[in-house]
């Protein structure tokens, strides 16, 4: 049995325009609606969303067999944790806060095998679909996707040095956060933090890279498509339900009105 195709990966390199979803509800059940729709990747979230290791098993479970590319973004650059996820079977990452080169550097370690990396060396696990892949040890990197974080002005300004580390995949904007380190807590709407955002696009494309975000307004992330954002979460399992019950509550306001 061959490594599965990472198709996310090779989208991005071909510098195809992936749009995704956010997920933070920690059910398989959700997982698998949301898994059944005409977005290119869904992010099992641990670092914002309360699942652990084994409820991202069960929603990956849940995930297959679908087109939707899964994603899971660790609660920190952790290498016993990515260790682990890894071993579950995930393929692509989203690794959170990443400040410069030597930490973009402990990152693509940590899903690498020796000597290139320091991953822990196991058998027969779900990744190697429980020992059918004989070689995945060889050749796992070929099909592992790492998107690293930046998400304050000091990481921007390291985009280069990151985007120059070897297995890198793409670099994600993490806006809330910059517009925090910005001092614009709460309001990543302000000019001179969308500027800074747009100045983070140009950069990582001009460092040779796919460049990602997130917005849950349909307007904002058009807009940084236009920025030349390639990888962009446009909604999350929780905006969604939010949304759509706030919006059929107010259908029903004016009859409320007259009882």
């Amino acid at each position: 049995m061959k490594i599965p195709k990472n198709k996310l990966k090779a989208a991005l390199k071909k510098g195809q325009l992936q749009l995704g979803l956010w997920s933070n509800f920690v059910s398989p059940m959700v997982s698998e609606a949301l898994s059944n729709t005409k977005f290119d990747w869904l992010l099992f979230d641990m670092e914002h969303g309360p699942n652990d290791v084994l409820d991202v098993v069960r929603q990956l479970q849940a995930n297959n067999g679908y087109d939707v590319s899964p994603i899971v973004r660790p609660p920190w650059n952790d290498t016993v944790i990515m260790k682990r996820l890894l071993d579950a079977g995930v393929q692509s990452l989203v690794i959170p806060y990443i400040q410069n080169g030597d930490e973009a550097r402990a990152a693509l370690a940590a899903t690498r095998y020796p000597p290139e990396g320091v991953r822990g060396v196991a058998g027969g696990n779900r990744a190697m679909k429980f020992g059918a892949i004989t070689d995945y040890h060889k050749n796992a990197h070929k099909e592992l996707c790492v998107i690293l974080q930046v998400e304050t002005c000091a990481a921007i300004d390291q985009i280069e040095e990151i985007a120059k580390v070897d297995g890198v995949d793409a670099i994600f904007v993490g806006p809330a956060d910059l517009a925090a380190s910005m001092g614009h807590l709460g309001n990543f709407d302000h000019p001179d933090v969308q500027a800074k955002i747009a100045e983070a696009a140009k950069r990582i494309k001009k460092a040779g890279k796919p460049a990602g975000i997130l917005s849950f307004n349909p307007e904002r992330a058009k807009d940084y498509i236009k920025m030349g954002y390639t990888f962009v979460a446009v909604g999350s399992d929780q905006s969604l339900l939010m949304s759509a019950a706030n919006g059929l509550s107010a259908n029903f306001e004016k009859i409320r009105s007259k009882k």
